[in-house]
This record gives structure tokens, C-alpha cells and sequence, in this order.
């Protein structure tokens, strides 16, 4: 650590991750016009960062909900067995998921009609299935309900293009997508909470911090622990909470992990310690 700055919320690092101490799953992401950060898609999600991990590395993020409820397009290039789901599979299957009663009834992270997709991943076959050559290819398209907190997840069989297994869960929170993080940051910015992280990047760079776009971002969905304060926190991980880590581009880390942005609620809370 060559230079610290201390300002309203704490330091830069120059040069260095920080390491955060939180129960919390890390993704790192690339907001549009920048470049160098970490996103989805791996496991579920497609390619999110291991838990408790701070990367600063290139990927491709999920895509959001889609705005309107399309029909699926033609099978295109399809793929066999345990093969990754092809391009044209997932552009097919997030079609085939989404349908009109599921986009009217739900929310995405900005408040618009639609869930939040979170990723597509080739679903786990069905233990008699293990050994079977010709096991059914199916595809688990993840969402989140912003409306009221529900994680959902439509299984839809490639070969016949039907869904064919809808479920939902509450307090489950996967790693945040792109777009989540993207929103996290533009709330951030938008409360006077972030007063210390715009002085940091003042200091660090001469300008005037405005838009998520000048930052490299890792995100961890953060979950409230027994005794957490203030109370407005107590309700993260039935709320879709986050806590953000930025990055001057070519620059140092920016400590902010004691501010939480409940994406749920649309508000920003600063984590009182000790």
C-alpha cells in the first residue's frame, strides 16, 4: 500500500484489492465504457465470481430482463449432451421462459414490468438420467422478482421447447448481475452518503465523480448478521441488499463497504460499527 487518503468514509488503496470482510458473494463487474473489471457467468448466473473473492478481470455480465415478451426465434445451433448451452440455445430459452403472465406479475431493478434475469445455465440432469446418452437438454433461466423478493427459476426442455418446472424461493440471494450493480452504483451516487467516495475520487483523479461509468466495480450481495445496525439492515437477505467496491480506472481501490445499497427499497445505509 504505497498512499492513503482519508477523507469522510476512509481510504484508497492504491494499487490493491481490499480485502473485505463479509458474508457476503463478490462479483466484479465492467459498466459500459469501462474497462478491467469482473462480471457474471459461471455456476448460476453465468460466470459469477467465487464467494468472498475480489477479482479485478474482464467478463461479460448477464443480461437484464428482457422489456417486452417475445416469440422464441428458430432452434438455431444447438449443442448435445453436457454441452454449454449454445448462443442461439440461450437466446432461445430466454424467450421461452419468460412468458406474459410471469412479465406482467413482476419487477425488475429499476422498477419496470419484468423480472430481473439473472443468468442461463444448462440445467443438472435427473439422477436416473446420469448415465443416459440421450438424456433430455434442458436450460434453468434464473430471475428476480424486485416486487416481492422472490427468486425464480423456469426449467425449459430444449428438444420440445417447453417449460416444463417453475420455482420460487424467498432469502435466497445469488451473486448480482450486471445491471443490479450497475443500479447499485447510480443509487449510491444519487445519495449524499457517497460524499466520501466522490472526495476520494477527487483526490485521486482531479475530477468530479458523476456516473458509475467512471468506476470499475466489484459487488457482494450482503447479508444481515445478528446485531447489525442500523435496524433499516435487518432486512437484507429477505431484500436484495449490496455493498459496492470501485476502482478508479487505472487507479486505487475505494474503501466503501460500510455503505449498503438495499436494492429492494431503493436506499442507502451506512453500517454503523462498533
Amino acid at each position: 500500500m504505497r498512499e492513503i487518503v482519508r477523507r469522510h468514509l476512509g481510504k484508497v488503496v492504491a494499487g490493491a484489492a481490499i480485502a473485505v470482510a463479509s458474508t457476503a458473494v463478490m462479483v466484479g463487474i465492467t459498466l459500459p465504457g469501462t474497462a478491467g473489471a469482473d462480471e457474471t457467468g459461471g455456476t448460476k448466473g453465468g460466470g459469477q465470481a467465487a464467494a468472498g473473492q475480489q477479482q479485478d478481470q474482464e467478463t461479460q455480465g448477464a443480461a437484464a430482463a428482457p422489456g417486452v415478451v417475445e416469440e422464441a426465434p428458430a432452434e438455431g445451433d444447438k449443442g448435445k449432451g453436457r454441452d454449454p448451452l449454445t448462443d442461439d440455445e440461450m437466446e432461445r430459452v430466454a424467450k421461452l421462459a419468460l412468458n406474459r403472465q410471469l412479465f406482467n406479475a413482476s419487477e425488475d431493478v429499476d422498477g419496470d414490468r419484468g423480472p430481473q434475469q439473472l443468468g442461463i445455465d444448462l440445467a443438472d440432469p435427473g439422477a436416473s438420467e446420469l448415465d443416459d446418452a440421450n438424456a433430455p437438454r434442458r436450460a434453468d433461466v434464473t430471475y428476480y422478482d424486485y416486487k416481492d423478493d422472490t427468486l425464480v427459476t423456469r426449467t425449459v426442455d430444449l428438444d420440445t421447447g417447453k417449460v416444463v418446472g417453475t420455482s420460487t424461493s424467498h432469502g435466497v440471494q445469488p451473486p448480482l448481475s450486471r445491471a443490479e450493480t450497475a443500479e447499485a452504483a447510480r443509487l449510491l451516487l444519487a445519495d449524499p452518503l457517497s460524499a466520501g467516495l466522490k472526495g476520494d475520487y477527487k483526490d485521486a483523479t482531479g475530477k468530479e465523480l458523476t456516473s458509475p461509468d467512471q468506476l470499475q466495480l466489484n459487488s457482494m450481495v450482503f447479508r444481515a448478521n445478528p446485531g447489525v445496525r442500523p435496524a433499516a439492515l435487518t432486512a437484507c437477505g429477505e431484500h436484495r441488499c449490496a455493498t459496492l467496491t470501485p476502482k478508479v480506472k487505472n487507479g486505487p481501490w475505494i474503501d466503501t463497504r460500510d455503505l449498503v445499497i438495499d436494492l429492494s427499497t431503493r436506499k442507502v445505509v451506512e453500517i454503523v460499527r462498533g
